[in-house]
């Protein structure tokens, strides 16, 4: 029920500070406005509020906006609908109940000793604005994902366990588990690793945060990362008092040269950089490692969808290539699988084994044993490789739809970057374009997507769009692109 205009509506009386058209706060900023004026009494229980199109045709915002803005107070309580009579702000919270501060404290309450880290770094959480065409980085199938015989192995490994099995609790994994992950990597990858040399973890994450723990000195160590980048990666050695440094990235990857010499840890992801898609090129890989050799540093290769190729052959993994035991190799099953399984693997040099289990004993003890125990099964029956395959056949007619389209309606506004691997590509905008801009236009037409510069520590040069396709059904890629051309077109002025 439309509410109608209301003139002199309590709401239109506030005075609300708009953002900017194109920044990214304006939804953030109405939110916590509204929801200040709810929480101090100037918007009373029980009032009813004018409908969403005269709410954004009042503050000149997207209807898409004001629809989220009510969307979040409602899943926060502050509202309450009324079927066939409209939006009201709800009751307020019972005496002693407290109420969500309007914007979090400037300053971090000084019992906290955690150093500072990055937090706003999510690929795949929930977008802003109703989705309709699902483009994000990092969000793989799940659709077809043979569910019966992972409910199949599931059962059979509870069935052991209830009458009597022992579930092995090692730190490092199940050594069923490490078995099938070391036959897994070196038949896809060509990693040579020994069951001893994997260590199981709670994702990448963990494994990200394992080596932090044991190689950065607070305050002293010295760690290169990709610029743009991988922000979580950032954030655990951030997070464990490491100095970062941004290393530029181009079309062979990192700038090896521009390496620090004094740089201890250098985090790359060489199959497809994250997030321009690009290749870590060989001459590189060699100079990178020759790098390592030479100043002493470790190398963290970070290969989080490797095992999907669209053509050519791969390059081989630093981990291959190293002779002098300066590579920690890092996988993870969320984008193979499914993200919600949570489990990844870090194939470690000798000499780093015995801290990293310290590490994990101290930090969880040991990780979730069943699951393990259902994906070694699933590796070694073969389901695994037959659910890659069809995945990549599936995923590179998305990706060459995706290709088809940008030509066909972004052609001189979109130039997309060379990459034959991965669940996602980018695309250089045009100069003078403004990508944040197109994306907030894009979003607003129920398309999500995201740019290369969110991920870059400084200002890029020449921004680009990352199109996940992984997570877009085939037939939604041709009109979520005609829409991105609008979006450009919108941002562009024309």
């Amino acid at each position: 029920m439309d509410s109608g205009p209301l003139p002199t509506h309590p709401l239109f009386a506030l005075d609300l500070a708009v953002p900017a058209q194109g920044s990214r706060a304006r939804l953030r900023e109405l939110h916590r406005q509204l929801r200040a004026a709810i929480v101090a009494g100037r918007l009373q229980s029980g009032l009813r509020l004018p409908s969403s199109r005269a709410f954004a045709g009042h503050l000149a915002i997207s209807r898409n906006t004001a629809l989220a803005v009510y969307d979040l107070l409602l899943s926060e309580g502050f509202l309450t609908t009324r079927p066939g009579a409209g939006t009201f702000v709800a009751g307020q919270p019972r005496s002693g109940v407290p109420v969500a501060p309007a914007s979090p404290p400037t300053r971090p309450d000084p019992r906290i000793a955690l150093r500072p880290f990055e937090s706003d770094w999510a690929c795949h959480g929930p977008a802003p604005l109703p989705i309709e065409i699902d483009m994000r980085v990092g969000i793989p199938d799940r659709s077809l994902f043979p569910f019966d015989a992972w409910r199949r192995l599931s059962n059979r490994v509870l069935r052991t366990f209830s009458r009597g099995g022992r579930a092995d609790l090692d730190p490092a994994g199940p050594a069923v588990f490490r078995r099938a992950i070391a036959a897994h990597v070196s038949f896809t990858r060509a990693v040579a690793a020994a069951p001893e040399d994997v260590l199981a973890t709670t994702g990448a994450q963990q494994a990200f945060d394992l080596i932090a723990r044991i190689l950065v000195r607070p305050g002293e160590t010295l760690v290169a990362v990709e610029d743009p980048g991988y922000p979580p990666v950032r954030a655990a050695f951030a997070a464990a008092g490491a100095r970062l440094h941004p290393v530029p990235v181009d079309d062979e990857g990192i700038d090896v040269a521009r390496i620090p010499a004094d740089a201890a840890i250098v985090c790359v992801t060489p199959s497809h950089q994250f997030p321009t898609g690009v290749a870590l090129s060989l001459r590189r890989r060699h100079a990178l490692l020759e790098f390592a050799a030479r100043t002493g540093a470790v190398v963290v290769e970070d290969d989080y969808d490797g095992e999907f190729r669209f053509g050519g052959r791969p390059l081989d993994a630093l981990q291959t290539l190293d002779r002098h035991r300066s590579v920690f190799y890092v996988g993870t099953f969320s984008k193979s699988l499914f993200l919600a399984l949570r489990l990844g693997f870090l194939v470690a040099p000798a000499w780093a084994r015995p801290a990293l289990l310290a590490a994990r004993s101290a930090a969880d003890r040991h990780g979730a044993t069943l699951p393990q125990l259902v994906l070694a099964d699933f590796i070694a029956e073969g389901h695994l490789a037959r659910h890659v395959r069809r995945m990549s056949r599936s995923y590179g007619e998305r990706r060459r739809l995706l290709l088809a389209a940008l030509a066909r309606h972004c052609g001189g506004r979109l130039r997309p970057i060379a990459s034959e691997a991965g669940l996602h590509l980018a695309a250089r905008l045009a100069p003078g374009l403004d990508a944040q801009a197109v994306v907030e236009r894009a979003a607003e037409m129920g398309v999500a997507m995201d740019r290369v510069g969110r991920y870059a520590i400084g200002p890029v040069a020449q921004d680009a769009l990352a199109f996940g396709f992984s997570g877009c059904a085939a037939d939604a890629i041709e009109p979520g692109i005609q829409r991105v051309a609008r979006a450009i077109a919108l941002a562009d002025g024309r």
